[in-house]
């Protein structure tokens, strides 16, 4: 091959890329579309609007399978290395975290057609408001920093998560405190809950996209905090460091009898 066909092959390549990543973009316009139309639903008790995220889902879903496509070629046919390879493989799993948030939309909107069945008006607005807000922003900050490939943004999402849990755990403290008032209000209560629950997972599933984009940046993992115990590095070719108080193994050579 000429170096002329060397570089328009390496143009073409990157080119996919670019247009891989635009599929992500999108993806994650139409995911957090979906999350405001579910929570909008919920809080004006609409069933018509929350119908339509169920609809909406299923362009997701093709969306999803479409970004795998395209990933698992390039991946097959392109065999990357370095940072391509680690954005490949990253874009197919923040691909699937992406479709996962459609699917607690549709949670919400269904609970909403439930609720509004139920002609409930108990409702911790504030709080469930203030979850979808604060999920719907770390989504957004979690793709901008994959596609940036910026580690500090996507170490921000991951800190993020944790206002998120604690207006959950807020939640379920005020809805817990409306059940043991009134009994005719666990039904509502629980659906409520189901919906501050499927917020509280669409801030984790952007946490993982917060790490994914830390991977791309900087080759470490930082899931489970294994960063923390040193465990994060990219493989290179170095060895885990041994436990305290336990011997490194051999790198080579025969096994001690």
């Amino acid at each position: 091959m000429s170096p002329g066909d060397t570089a328009g092959t390496y143009r073409h390549f990157h080119e996919q890329l670019a247009e891989l990543t635009q599929h992500l973009l999108d993806m994650s316009d139409k995911a957090t579309a979906l999350i405001d139309l579910a929570v909008d639903a919920l809080l004006s008790r609409d069933p018509g609007a929350a119908e339509a995220v169920l609809v909406g889902d299923r362009d997701l879903d093709a969306m999803e399978m479409e970004v795998e496509n395209k990933a698992v070629g390039l991946l097959a046919l392109q065999q990357p290395m370095a940072r391509d390879l680690r954005f490949l493989v990253s874009a197919i799993k923040v691909s699937s975290d992406l479709e996962r948030v459609g699917d607690h939309a549709v949670n919400i909107a269904q609970c909403t057609i439930r609720l509004a069945a139920m002609r409930s008006r108990i409702t911790p607005d504030p709080e469930i408001a203030d979850m979808a807000r604060r999920a719907r922003r770390m989504l957004g900050d979690a793709l901008t920093a994959f596609v940036r490939a910026d580690g500090a943004l996507g170490r921000a999402v991951c800190e993020a998560d944790d206002a998120v849990d604690a207006l959950h755990d807020s939640v379920f403290r005020i809805l817990l405190t409306h059940m043991m008032a009134d009994p005719h209000t666990i039904n509502a209560s629980l659906e409520l809950l189901l919906v501050s629950r499927n917020l509280e997972r669409v801030a984790d599933l952007a946490t993982n996209i917060g790490e994914d984009a830390v991977f791309l940046a900087e080759g470490k993992t930082i899931k489970h905090h294994a960063e923390k115990r040193g465990e994060g590095s990219a493989a290179e070719g170095k060895p885990a460091p041994p436990a305290e108080g336990k011997p490194a193994p051999p790198t080579g050579g025969a096994l001690p009898s």
